[in-house]
């Protein structure tokens, strides 16, 4: 019962992003929406992790199989956007490089921000 009480809070969070994402008139995802209400819901205390963890660590594990539906749809029109098959290679490297960037400065950020912590107490 736990497990599909957490479901139904993961759920929760999902539909309300679709919904936000209806109603306003941005190019943004729902799935940013999703995240950025959890990040919020879970920062300000109104959601506690004990109370999606065990849900949320269960669809980590299974992310991987969970992608593969995707991936063998785009191979279905890989001769569609062959012609621009280079660029969208391009665009995605250098799309996953910049994400490694800034993923790997914002976390040296926070570890020695947590050192100056440690040492200031």
């Amino acid at each position: 019962m736990k497990y599909l009480h957490q479901a139904m809070i993961l759920s929760a969070v999902t539909f309300a992003a679709e919904l936000i994402k209806l109603l306003l008139p941005l190019p943004v995802p729902a799935s940013i929406y999703g995240l950025i209400m959890l990040f919020l819901l879970l920062k300000t205390g109104l959601l506690r992790l004990s109370q999606v963890e065990d849900v949320g660590n269960f669809l980590l594990e299974w992310m991987p199989l969970l992608l593969v539906p995707a991936s063998v749809s785009f191979l279905t029109v890989l001769d569609t956007i062959q012609g621009m098959l280079l660029p969208v290679l391009i665009m995605g490297l250098i799309g996953t490089m910049a994400v490694m960037c800034v993923t790997g400065h914002a976390a040296q950020w926070v570890i020695r921000r947590g050192k100056e912590a440690k040492r200031d107490e």
